[in-house]
């Protein structure tokens, strides 16, 4: 899948933390990392920190990272400012950790959590300069590092989807709908039959993916596995009625006409908007073809 880094920018949303998290077996004493990893999602950020000590191998030194995160809070980055320091202690110690381990994707995943928030303010500042307004872009690494780390993620594990989903988050809020596709694609690979997956894809494509009739094929293989699935159907004919609409707008009457029989299929409710705009649609039709 594509890996590189591509509309309007969302309000600025912090991605929460979603690296894969490891922990003990069951039944064995924990471990110090086990006991650094509990306190760190704990919030207990200066204790974990005192419990790693000086440990120096790859997990010692993501956990250390994670904790220097903590530690930074949730605040939003100042646009006139580049990493806070304690964020930057926490990016020593991560990439540390990934050049200790490159397999290690938690790592990978840890510091394209780390630095999105700061790549989204840099996209909102430099949109609002575009917009007249004057205002500091900060130095920090931007939207090409954040899709590097969550791609070198993805790549040290081929099973799991929290990078993906991580990854998906950023690039749609970051206006790189092509990156965001791909990681659709990518995490459709990983979770082929979860028909969640399927219905967030086809909502995807048909918003700012701006493809409707590829999100009617994703929608189509989520009711393979959830067939009674009556928001999924409503979906599909608001897809058919829109391009019902636009053939009877562009004096397209066959192509209307066949939209509508696709629509026809996927309206099961009559009281429904869908069922009423069907109806709407469909006198349109008949009032033309009666006046030609």
């Amino acid at each position: 899948m594509t890996r590189g880094a591509g509309g309007a920018l969302v309000a600025l949303a912090l991605l929460a933390p979603g690296c894969p998290r490891g922990g003990p077996a069951g039944g064995a004493a924990p471990s110090p990392h086990a006991e650094a990893r509990a306190l760190i999602d704990e919030g207990q950020y200066d204790a974990a920190l005192a419990r790693l000590g000086d440990e120096g191998d790859a997990e010692a030194l993501l956990l250390l990272g994670r904790a220097w995160a903590g530690k930074a809070g949730p605040a939003r980055p100042d646009p006139g400012e580049d990493l806070r320091p304690e964020e930057q202690q926490a990016l020593d110690f991560l990439e540390r950790a990934v050049a200790a381990d490159p397999t290690l994707a938690e790592a990978h995943c840890a510091i394209g959590d780390l630095l999105a928030p700061h790549a989204l303010v840099r996209i909102e500042t430099r949109t609002t300069a575009r917009r007249g307004t004057s205002s500091a872009v900060p130095s920090v690494a931007g939207a090409e590092r954040v899709m590097r780390a969550y791609g070198e993620a993805l790549q040290a594990d081929l099973e799991d989807t929290t990078a993906v989903n991580a990854l998906i988050a950023f690039a749609s809020r970051a206006g790189r709908l092509r990156e965001a596709e791909a990681g659709f694609q990518e995490l459709v690979k990983r979770d082929r039959e979860n028909p969640d997956v399927l219905v967030r894809f086809g909502d995807f494509l048909a918003g700012p993916g701006e493809n409707p009739e590829a999100a009617l094929s994703r929608y189509a293989q989520a009711l393979i596995w959830r067939r009674d699935d009556p928001s999924t159907w409503r979906k599909m004919a608001a897809i058919h009625l829109d391009a019902a609409r636009r053939h009877l707008d562009q004096r397209e009457y066959p192509a209307a006409e066949g939209r509508l029989r696709e629509a026809r299929k996927f309206v099961t409710e009559p009281a429904s908007p869908e069922a009423a705009r069907l109806r709407e649609i469909e006198a349109s039709l008949v009032d033309v073809r009666g006046r030609r």
